[in-house]
């Protein structure tokens, strides 16, 4: 049996970015040693672990399945080292960090940013990068410390993070303040229908959504001509038209010359959550910015 005193604690920092880049050159650069250092560090990680570790192929290094065992466990002990030279008081008046939120630009508006005009009235100094999501890498991204937090579906969490869900979502129509429709609502959902509608599809290019599955039991189909990736963009889209557009609540709240009427059908909401990786889970800022981001969405959206 191998004893601790033989293992050189630098070297989880230099398997972790080995695991991390994939390559000896990269994994260098990240920990600013020589390459001829990290060829040398690998070697006794192969000697410590009694594996190969890492073997070359025509795309790389490929780990082998006792360098991906030790992934998750080598991460949490790195994590838990740092925490023990860490000052265990956090002041948010005087804290500087870079706080990373991954989202899509629907929960940008409905959460970060009440957010962020909170956070400058306690934690002034520390930076906040609002990144778009990228389900396929979430993940490793989570893993990698590249993000600290994102907002997503419940079904779309990845396994094994933290989460939390932050409020419930409805869904309402919306049409510029001036629209006719305005003094006719409510109207019948064959009415509805036949209105000129625009919809926000999240992986772009959709013209079916939730009020189209929602319309399905009555025998009805709307009229969908226009398509947005961007929900940010529909606000806009429909003040300077006669469309129409069934949007979540938060997205239009408190946004001049356009009215929100509830729709002439049911429409199932959806549960908005965060979600976050074990390493950050005791970290006290990242406690505390999160505590933060929770008590902005206990407030009511009217």
């Amino acid at each position: 049996m191998k004893d601790i005193k033989s293992l050189d604690l630098n070297l989880l920092k230099a398997l972790e970015a080995l695991l991390d880049e994939r390559n000896v050159t990269r994994a260098a650069a990240k920990l600013g040693v020589t390459q001829p250092a990290m060829s040398g560090m690998l070697t006794r990680l192969r000697e410590t672990f009694d594996d190969p570790l890492f073997v070359r192929s025509r795309h790389g290094m490929i780990p082998t399945p006792r360098a991906e065992a030790l992934t998750a466990p080598v991460r949490q002990v790195i994590c838990e080292i740092s925490e023990l030279i860490q000052p265990a008081i956090f002041d948010p008046a005087s804290a500087r960090l870079t706080y990373t939120i991954a989202a899509t630009d629907y929960a940008f508006r409905a959460v970060a940013v009440p957010f962020i005009a909170l956070l400058k009235q306690h934690a002034p100094q520390i930076r906040v990068s609002l990144v778009a999501i990228r389900d396929s890498s979430l993940q490793q991204q989570l893993e990698r410390g590249e993000i600290d937090l994102a907002l997503i579906s419940p079904e779309n969490s990845p396994p094994e993070m933290h989460a939390r869900s932050l409020y419930e979502e409805r869904y309402v129509c919306v049409v510029r303040e001036t629209h006719p429709v305005v003094q006719q609502w409510p109207i019948t959902p064959e009415q509805f229908c036949a209105m000129d509608h625009a919809l926000g599809s999240y992986t772009g290019g959709g013209f079916y959504g939730v009020t189209d599955e929602a319309l399905q039991p009555f025998g009805l189909q709307r009229q969908v001509t226009l398509s947005v990736q961007s929900f940010a963009v529909l606000p806009d889209i429909l003040r300077a038209s006669d469309m129409i557009a069934v949007l979540p609540s938060r997205l239009v709240k408190g946004i001049q010359g356009l009215a929100v009427l509830e729709p002439p059908i049911p429409i199932p909401g959806f549960t908005n959550s965060a979600v976050w990786h074990e390493r950050t889970h005791r970290d006290s800022a990242h406690r505390w910015l999160r505590d933060l981001l929770f008590q902005i969405c206990l407030r009511p959206c009217l």
